[in-house]
């Protein structure tokens, strides 16, 4: 009889999801999953293959449902300037919200890099890339608008602004206070005034 899922994956993902961004990838055991998850270590290859797996699984869903959603509502939007700030702020109002100070798993994972096989690694070098991008376009919608000077260089501006976005989303792990992630807030939209 084929093996047949008695739990939500969605859900199931999402409460490794919590374990990883905590522990990372090293510290977590299967213990840690099988708890968190509420299944057993059967159930959790059965349906994820394997740690890495399901750790592969908990980061794409996890960027999808955070970065790449956020991003994609934001590029709806007619004003380059005011998408770039709602960005940033969201994160600092993100960081003033989390008393856990967990920051961001993609960055935090990105900080792990060289350790990481390849599947993850194009996960956070795509999502980095992608967030590069919407910066690089928000810049030239706000020159079109001619809300930023032209003097102003969106590709070289935007992986500032990335640089300094990583900056905020791992200072957020408590290494700063809210003052500091709003003063990185402000010297990004300084950029953008050429």
């Amino acid at each position: 009889m084929p093996w047949e899922k008695s739990f939500d994956v969605d859900l199931a993902t999402d409460r490794a999801t919590e374990v990883f961004w905590k522990k990372g990838y090293e510290a977590t055991s299967m213990a840690d999953l099988t708890a968190a998850m509420r299944i057993n270590k059967g159930s959790l290859y059965n349906a994820f293959g394997s740690k890495k797996a399901l750790f592969d699984r908990a980061l794409t869903r996890y960027d999808q449902k955070t970065r790449a959603a956020k991003i994609n509502q934001l590029r709806a939007q007619n004003d380059g300037v005011a998408a770039i700030y709602a960005f940033f702020d969201g994160f600092v109002e993100e960081a003033r919200k989390d008393p856990r100070n967990l920051g961001c798993f993609v960055v935090n994972t990105a900080q792990d890099l060289p350790n990481q096989p390849p599947e993850i690694a194009q996960t956070i070098h795509s999502a980095l890339e992608d967030i590069k991008e919407f910066f690089r376009e928000m810049i030239e919608k706000g020159q079109q608008a001619g809300d930023i000077p032209n003097t102003v260089r969106p590709e070289e501006t935007a992986q500032a602004m990335l640089s300094m976005l990583v900056g905020l989303r791992l200072l957020s792990r408590g290494s700063a206070g809210i003052p500091a992630l709003e003063a990185i807030r402000d010297g990004a939209m300084r950029l953008l005034k050429g």
